[in-house]
């Protein structure tokens, strides 16, 4: 069959096409307006971590954040990626679930099956700039002009998207202080044992002074002493950094290597103490044996007591992030109850189905045509 022969087809027919056309979307509209579900739902927008919510301490170290985010305290709790994987989670879809026992709304048996259902309704969007949107689908029943009540809809989908909201702020917290608990537990412990060497030393300082009263120090050895008090309590404390770690991660974790790496540079750098060295104004093996007593016993009591105060300061740093209390989700934009129905689009749907009834309506025309001619065809060989 030609190209000709098939606009012949439809210009015979183009009545009966547009009738039929026009009929069947016709219905289609009727069905979109008054019986199919109206879709609602209400945008917001999620701001990324910014840095008031970011957290330093080693309990930052246990997510696995990088060395220098430690060190310089610039470590987020979480990301904008790691947001869109909670707000994914079941626990996040749970919370919205018992909130507005959507167990009833869903018409489930139970809140799991609620908590599915949810899910395949959540749409989540997240931009370059780390700006997440997020919304939930609200369907009203069949026939929504007498069965549903479009306003009641339209407010539990702004509650929906803002419990989200709520249940991502209440896991980041939750993970925030587990991590700060663990690391406050564990430094509670360092500082406890860190405590009974640190009297122990002052004591055998006070009594090695008791018994050599004479005996004093010189201002270069003092001042080389704090030095490396000051650099061994960095050791001790980077030590404790990967005992901290250690039981979490992977033997070849980058937080972890860089932090034994830091640790043998340390460990270099503070042997050079007990050597001849330009690099310092004296070298302990220069001092008399009764001086370098006193020497290791000042020193000692200086380490321990830097240990001491750096930890104390993450200790405290620890337990206020373990019981802080405050929100650490920015909103740029609150859902709010949505004036316009996503879906049934009913303009575009009607006429994509117009179309689309058009082309079918023409086809069967063009193909009843098409077996009449070869019956035809095949009625005059014979």
């Amino acid at each position: 069959m030609t190209l000709h022969d098939i606009i012949h087809v439809l210009l015979i027919n183009w009545k009966t096409i547009l009738k039929l056309t026009f009929g069947v979307s016709l219905v289609v509209f009727i069905y979109l307006l008054l019986i199919s579900p109206v879709t609602y739902d209400a945008q917001v927008t999620i701001l990324p971590p910014t840095e008031k919510d970011q957290i330093s301490g080693l309990g930052s170290l246990l997510s696995g954040g990088e060395v220098t985010d430690f060190l310089t305290g610039k470590f987020a709790p979480g990301n904008s990626q790691l947001f869109v994987e909670i707000l994914k989670s079941r626990t996040a879809a749970e919370y919205v679930v018992k909130k507005h026992n959507l167990k009833e709304f869903f018409n489930s048996e139970n809140d799991y099956e609620a908590t599915k259902e949810l899910q395949k309704s959540l749409n989540l969007d997240l931009n370059k700039e780390g700006i997440i949107t997020l919304s939930v689908n609200v369907s009203t029943h069949l026939i929504p002009l007498i069965f549903s009540n479009k306003d009641s809809v339209k407010n539990l989908s702004a509650s929906l998207s803002n419990s989200y909201v709520e249940a991502l702020d209440k896991i980041n917290r939750e993970k925030v202080s587990y991590r700060a608990k663990r690391a406050r537990e564990y430094i509670e412990h360092q500082i406890e044992q860190t405590k009974i060497e640190l009297d122990s030393a002052e004591i055998r300082l006070m009594e090695f002074q008791k018994t050599n009263k004479t005996i004093s120090l010189s201002e270069q050895l003092t001042s080389a002493i704090e030095s490396a008090a000051k650099l061994k309590a960095e050791i001790i404390n980077t030590e404790i950094e990967i005992g901290l770690l250690e039981p979490n991660l992977r033997a070849d974790n980058k937080v972890l290597l860089s932090l034994k790496s830091k640790l043998n540079e340390l460990q270099k750098e503070y042997k050079k103490f007990d050597i001849d060295s330009d690099d310092y104004l004296v070298a302990f093996s220069n001092v008399p044996e009764l001086g370098m007593d006193l020497a290791k016993l000042v020193r000692a009591v200086k380490i321990k007591n830097e240990v001491y105060l750096l930890l104390q300061q993450q200790y405290y740093r620890e337990k206020i992030q373990e019981n802080r209390d405050v929100p650490t989700i920015d909103i740029l934009d609150e859902a709010i109850p949505p004036r316009k129905q996503t879906s049934p689009r009913l303009i575009y749907s009607t006429v994509v189905s117009g179309i689309f009834i058009l082309f079918f309506v023409s086809m069967i025309f063009v193909i009843k045509e098409r077996k009449i001619s070869i019956f035809n065809i095949k009625k005059s060989d014979k």
